[in-house]
């Protein structure tokens, strides 16, 4: 395993109150693979990923990354955030290059631009390297940064809900590319949403995660799909409703104001289904 979290507990301490955000999280990664948490926005999915990706630090349990504690952030954990996170005044190609000239410091400007180009071009932006991101779209934005985390070429891609604020054909768009470039790349990749049936397309596994506070996981969700998929047909995918129905069932099981139960199958709706916020955390 690549990476290993064991009985992670984190909390946040104001001069007033003390809020537990999540307790006893556990699960691993295998390398290669490409892992979804899903669970309701504001339950500690976004402080989740910064505590791997050593952003913040915990207050109990451990983060094992390739058999070692983890010590802050690192070049072999690279985090894509929700927001695009660019320099407004470089181009495309100069926001990779900077991330690549970071990655590799004793690299020739040449094969800094060279690996940067690359990965602008898995990203279908071979044609806007010398547009600044005020003349990108909303969608080329979040390419950019995708292009910008590949080309960092982490042993661990971390995903925090990079798709979100996208348009619904501009997100399928981007899923797809995502799907494609893991296939030819093999990354190992964390991914959080709080959207099932995005989560079910992309990942391998999919762990749901209880609402907060005090986040728990639930058991993972193995998703057996053959990819590319065809969107349309699946609806009527018994490996798709399987998954989906085990993810939902646990999610409404264990969403806001509920206790944790036994999981009681929903009706299944041939809809996207996505979690509502319930208390803003992170």
């Amino acid at each position: 395993m690549i990476l290993r979290v064991n009985k992670l507990h984190k909390r946040f301490v104001t001069a007033s109150s003390t809020r537990e955000v999540l307790r006893d999280i556990t699960f691993e990664v295998a390398e290669g693979e490409f892992v979804c948490i899903v669970g309701y926005s504001g339950a500690g999915k976004t402080t989740l990923i910064n505590l791997v990706a050593g952003l913040l630090r915990h207050d109990g349990g451990e983060i094992l990354f390739e058999g070692r504690a983890t010590d802050g952030p690192s070049l072999e954990r690279s985090l894509i955030f929700q927001n695009y996170s660019l320099l407004p005044w470089l181009s495309a190609l100069a926001n990779v290059e900077l991330a690549v000239a970071q990655r590799i410091p004793e690299a020739p400007k040449s094969e800094v631009a060279a690996r940067a180009r690359r990965y602008l071009q898995m990203v279908k932006l071979g044609h806007a390297l010398d547009r600044r991101p005020g003349e990108l779209s909303g969608g080329m934005r979040q390419r950019v940064s995708l292009a910008r985390g590949l080309a960092m070429e982490p042993k661990l891609l971390l995903l925090d809900e990079p798709l979100s604020a996208l348009d619904a054909l501009t997100r399928a768009e981007l899923q797809e590319e995502l799907i494609r470039i893991q296939q030819e790349e093999k990354r190992t990749v964390l991914m959080i949403t709080n959207d099932v049936d995005e989560a079910i397309l992309l990942a391998d596994r999919i762990i749901p995660m209880s609402a907060g506070p005090g986040a728990t996981l639930g058991e993972p969700v193995a998703v057996r799909l053959r990819r590319p998929s065809d969107r349309r047909a699946l609806n009527f995918n018994p490996d798709y409703q399987h998954a989906r129905k085990a993810i939902i069932s646990y999610l409404l099981n264990n969403g806001p104001g509920q206790r944790p139960r036994s999981a009681v199958p929903p009706v299944l709706q041939p809809l996207a289904f996505s979690l509502q916020p319930s208390e803003e955390v992170a």
